[in-house]
């Protein structure tokens, strides 16, 4: 079975609160490899809280996005509309939950290989597909660098480059 990951296709990372032109311009990308996806899909949301302000991340970041329930939060209207189950909401940029999940799969059914795509590269792209490397070492793990955009599109490089130092594959570059 192969699984694709469709990770934090929201609204405040594609035209919102920390949107880009590039992640903007990979919309319709995403939308085909998911229509066109032979095998499981999965969706993540990364999701915070109204106290997003006073965590590390928020210091850090100091742009409040997908706070629970809000528009941000949601995914953009044309993946929403191809999710036909309850993403994994994760609070953080890699997915404890994510991988405890393929775990399960692959233990009932082996996994033939994960692909990642979706937003942003440089942060929960390289996030959960370290994390998924991590707990499923020998899972062929693919990121389609034609579905996903970093916060800049220098960042976006060096994560591509740094997935592939840790044999993660890289594909459409």
């Amino acid at each position: 079975m192969n699984y694709l990951i469709v990770v934090d296709m929201q609204n405040d990372f594609v035209d919102g609160a920390l949107g880009t032109k590039e992640a903007i311009s990979i919309v319709p990308k995403v939308v085909e490899k998911i229509k066109n996806f032979s095998g499981k899909i999965l969706y993540t949301k990364d999701t915070h809280e109204e106290n997003y302000m006073e965590t590390q991340e928020g210091r850090n970041l100091p742009v409040p996005h997908c706070i629970k329930d809000t528009k941000g939060w949601m995914l953009c209207p044309e993946v929403e509309a191809l999710c036909t189950e309850e993403p994994i909401t994760k609070p953080t940029f890699g997915s404890v939950t994510l991988g405890q999940v393929l775990q399960e799969m692959n233990e009932k059914e082996p996994i033939d290989s994960i692909t990642l795509i979706g937003l942003c590269t440089d942060i929960c792209i390289i996030s959960n597909a370290f994390l998924i490397k991590a707990v499923l070492p020998e899972v062929p793990i693919v990121v389609d660098a034609s579905c996903c955009a970093g916060v800049t599109p220098e960042s976006h490089k060096r994560a591509l480059e740094s997935m592939r130092t840790c044999h993660i594959q890289i594909e459409n570059e």
